[in-house]
């Protein structure tokens, strides 16, 4: 597997006063360095070492997300009471409940 088709991002952590490299695809990893290049380029090493490791062990690795196949369908259960609040704001909106809250979502 390719590690640079992982999901990476840097952050930054104020109670290490420096920048964190996560990867989505390996929540149990981080790489710590005190400017943002050498933070991404840290974890996407340590997750070059990860995969090699785990394919010497015959461990499942798992896929990176942009390679993964989506439907664009899900489904979200809620009470009663909060499909009704968004059933009338999408109403009000003058939209059905799917572009409603797909725009909710989305943060439009």
């Amino acid at each position: 597997m390719d590690a640079n088709k992982y999901s990476y991002r840097v952050i930054w952590s104020e109670e290490d006063q420096e920048f964190v490299g996560l990867c989505a695809e390996f929540p149990g990893l981080s790489w710590l360095a005190k400017d943002q290049v050498a933070s991404l380029q840290g974890i996407v090493d340590l997750v070059k070492d990860s995969i090699a490791d785990m394919e010497q062990n015959g461990e499942k690795i798992p896929e990176p997300i942009s390679l993964r196949h989506y439907s664009g369908r899900f489904v979200v259960r809620t009470t009663p009471d909060m499909h009704r609040q968004l059933a009338l704001a999408a109403c009000e909106a003058g939209v059905s409940l799917n572009r409603y809250v797909n725009s909710v979502l989305g943060g439009v």
